[in-house]
Formats: C-alpha cells, sequence, structure tokens
C-alpha cells in the first residue's frame, strides 16, 4: 500500500519526503488556500520535490469547466492527477479527460455504487472519505472494504486511495483490506511514528551505554 500526505505545505512534504515514505501527495483547494500564493507555482514545487502522483482539485461545478481546467492542470507536470468531485458533472468530466490518457482522482467518495460509477469511465483513483462516515454514526472503513470487493470482482483497474484518515488504525485497517493508497495529513503520519515503548526502550538503551562508559572511567 502507497503513503501520500494530504497538504499543501512544502516544508511538510520536503521533510516527509526526506525520510523516503511518501509516494505521492493530494491537494484540495482548501488546503491550497492555507499556503496563499499561486497554487500553480505551488503544485509545480510539489511535483518536484515528490515525482509521485500529485492530485490538483479543480473548482468548477459544471463539466464543461472542469474539463477545461483538468486538462490546464495536466498541462502542469506529468505528476499532475486531476482531481474532480463526485457528481454527474465530475463523472462527465472523468469519462473525458481519462479518454485523453489524463489520470483523475474522484474525490468525495461515500458509498460503494458512487465508487463503481466512477470506475466505469476511467478514474485512475476514487477517494473514499472514511473519517466524514465516521463522524455521522457509520463506519468509514466498511465502506473500503466494499470498494476493495467490488473492484476486484469485477476487475477494475481503478485504485482505492482512502482519504479523511483520522489515526493509524484507518490507516493499518486500509492496508488489511487491500487499499491501494492511503493518504495521510502530517499530523496522523507522525502518529505512526510513535510508541511510547520504543520510547522508554531507547531511553534505557543509552542509560545503559552511559552507565557503561562511566565505569570504564
Amino acid at each position: 500500500m502507497k503513503l501520500f500526505v494530504d497538504t499543501g505545505n512544502l516544508k511538510e512534504i520536503e521533510q516527509l519526503t526526506a525520510l523516503g515514505i511518501v509516494d505521492g501527495v493530494t491537494t484540495n483547494p482548501s488546503l491550497m488556500a492555507r499556503e496563499g500564493g499561486d497554487p500553480r507555482v505551488i503544485l509545480k514545487e510539489i511535483c518536484g520535490i515528490v515525482k509521485g502522483p500529485v492530485s490538483a482539485e479543480v473548482v468548477a461545478t459544471d463539466a464543461e469547466g472542469m474539463i477545461r481546467e483538468g486538462r490546464e492542470w495536466a498541462a502542469l507536470d506529468p505528476h499532475i492527477v486531476v482531481k474532480v468531485p463526485f457528481t454527474r458533472a465530475g463523472v462527465q468530466a472523468c469519462k473525458t479527460l481519462a479518454s485523453e490518457k489524463i489520470n483523475v482522482n474522484v474525490t468525495l467518495i461515500f458509498s460503494a455504487p458512487q465508487a463503481w460509477l466512477a470506475a466505469k469511465v476511467g478514474a485512475a483513483y476514487v477517494s473514499p472519505f472514511v473519517g466524514r462516515l465516521d463522524d455521522i454514526g457509520q463506519t468509514g472503513m466498511s465502506l473500503i472494504q466494499e470498494i476493495v470487493d467490488l473492484f476486484t470482482n469485477g476487475g477494475y483497474a481503478t485504485k482505492v486511495l482512502v482519504a479523511s484518515v483520522r489515526n493509524p488504525i484507518h490507516v493499518i485497517e486500509a492496508g488489511r483490506m487491500g487499499a491501494d493508497v492511503v493518504t495521510c495529513p502530517p499530523a496522523v503520519i507522525d502518529q505512526l511514528f510513535k510508541h511510547p515503548l520504543t520510547d522508554i526502550g531507547l531511553e534505557k538503551f543509552l542509560k545503559d551505554w552511559e552507565k557503561a562508559q562511566a565505569a570504564k572511567a
């Protein structure tokens, strides 16, 4: 399973990419708005850092506008994946862009039928939002299993990109269910590194080493 980082912040992307764990980046209009500046410049820089798939989302709500924006994003860099929302217009735009060999990530997926329709029109990725489903009392990870099973049985090449990830449990469950990608905000990736026993163990090792060196003195 691949790991994408969900942010538009260049510093965060540089730091995580340097660790060798990041395979790609997902952004959205909200994340890009936080950064300020020209999103085209920022996204181009991100592509240069990661050298993997970078989702850039359209803001148009009509099919024609999405297609126009999608072509513009795709022309920015070969690593760009055009992100469109799951709407009728988004499905139509995905069909056209995919026919032009442009990779599309269909986002705001909240049901297996939505994911299926996106796959049928050639989406490279679908992004089901597990955390937001949890927020309204549903079990977000159950949707991931449904989509993985649906795509496996149907022979679809569309990749399942698990989004709205809130904790390490979501990450591990996604991998166990056979998801292709999980995208996490930097704070969740930070949680993946942490375990109290690791900290305790390292502290003990260092104290034992210091004692041994002191005894030699």
